[in-house]
């Protein structure tokens, strides 16, 4: 008998998140499922982020007592109960109703932050206030730098935690597979719109009764009339700054009282310069594969980083994460917490907050299963001596002594 994954619509019944991905393409409409499945031209990235953490094998230790194990890390002087949190993904309310306020109660749920992107369609003040938790904002360095210094004064109002700036998108990628489902910016070609109609369990959930979600932190930044989620990538394109430079984070961490982490850093001397403006962290990352094609990996550059901060700032990832296997190679890597991305979307588009509680829930079986199995007691001791990677150069990794965050940052 062929193998089949499961084909039903209840999100508890998923075993993987593959299984919550399928789920999603059939719960969600053509457009938006391809917004968040695809990347930039060739998708050369895309498939680089995953075809990584298959060159990385494990090597367990046996005879190891792992009767009690703990998957729990220290963030920023705060317990966080999984190594990994909920990154930022824009649009969420397009895949499910008010998709960003399930997206941080899951989170909140499960004991592990959650970043609310600036392209939501929920009040970041709701969000904080309904979800509680550990909430993150992520925010872009837009030409109209005034809208910037007002939200970071919202986030702070709000008790928001940390403020995340992504730098790798002053110039919008192009993300082909995307672009073909509009006709022009803002309108569905016949295909999408039919296709649309045929979803009618989607429509009652995101379009009933006041039509496409609109953006609701992101002020007067956009021209009258292109504030809705459908196809908004365009206009918003236009705000992005292609002069965005290390002068522009100094003046953020001027205004920014709270954690500052700065996102879609790769190379490691940019690594090494964000200490020098005071942040508090960065993320590794190629924008999931949407921005350049044909980037490395974050987790190829890892090891790298690693070392060049030497425990002055927090260094977390994203790229690809789509098992607790792939979280545990990043830990023994080195690597602070990863950030999900699509893991926890298709989540939210197979089943709203209870499809993000059932991607969390797997992920967090898969990474206790394999600390387990690795004879690991606990996140805290992995290292690379329980890995085996051929590094690009033919040299072996050599086994890293984890080092702590400095004293200052666990304040």
């Amino acid at each position: 008998m062929q193998r089949r994954l499961y084909t039903g619509n209840d999100p508890r019944r998923a075993h993987s998140i593959e299984e919550l991905r399928a789920m999603a393409q059939r719960r969600v409409p053509n457009f938006c499922f391809e917004y968040v499945e695809g990347g930039a031209e060739e998708e050369a990235t895309l498939q680089r982020n995953r075809s990584v953490f298959a060159d990385i094998a494990f090597q367990p230790r046996s005879l190891v007592d792992v009767s009690t194990r703990d998957i729990s890390i220290d963030l920023f002087g705060r317990r966080s109960a999984a190594p990994f949190m909920i990154g930022p993904t824009g649009f969420s309310g397009l895949l499910s109703r008010e998709g960003d306020i399930a997206l941080a109660s899951a989170a909140a749920a499960a004991g592990i932050p959650f970043i609310l992107s600036n392209a939501s369609t929920v009040p970041l003040e709701r969000v904080v206030a309904t979800a509680g938790g550990r909430v993150w904002m992520q925010v872009y360095m837009y030409r109209t730098r005034d809208f910037v210094a007002k939200l970071a004064e919202r986030a702070k109002h709000a008790q928001v935690e940390a403020l995340v700036v992504t730098t790798d998108s002053a110039i919008y990628g192009k993300r082909e597979w995307d672009l073909r489902n509009y006709a022009r910016p803002l309108k569905l070609d016949l295909r999408n719109t039919l296709d649309v109609i045929a979803h009618p369990r989607w429509m009652r959930d995101v379009l009933w009764p006041n039509g496409m979600p609109k953006f609701a932190n992101l002020g007067d930044l956009l021209p009258p009339g292109q504030d809705s989620v459908r196809g908004a990538a365009s206009a918003l394109a236009k705000e992005l700054d292609p002069s965005l430079s290390w002068d522009d984070i100094r003046w953020l961490r001027d205004r920014w009282p709270g954690r500052l982490i700065i996102k879609g850093l790769i190379h490691p001397e940019d690594a090494a310069r964000a200490v020098s403006v005071g942040a508090d962290g960065i993320v590794l990352s190629n924008h999931g594969g949407r921005q350049l094609d044909g980037s490395v990996a974050a987790l190829e550059v890892l090891p790298e980083v690693v070392a060049e901060v030497n425990g002055r700032l927090a260094v977390l990832l994203d790229g690809g994460f789509r098992r607790g296997s792939d979280i545990v190679k990043a830990m023994g890597l080195g690597a602070d917490a990863v950030l999900l991305g699509r893991a926890t979307t298709w989540g939210l588009a197979a089943g709203g907050r209870a499809g993000v509680d059932r991607a969390i829930e797997i992920l967090k079986t898969e990474v206790d299963r394999v600390i387990g199995l690795l004879g690991c007691k606990s996140i805290a001791e992995l290292d690379t001596r329980y890995l085996q990677w051929t590094r690009r150069n033919g040299q072996p990794m050599q086994a890293r002594t984890p080092q702590p965050m400095q004293e200052a940052l666990t304040l």
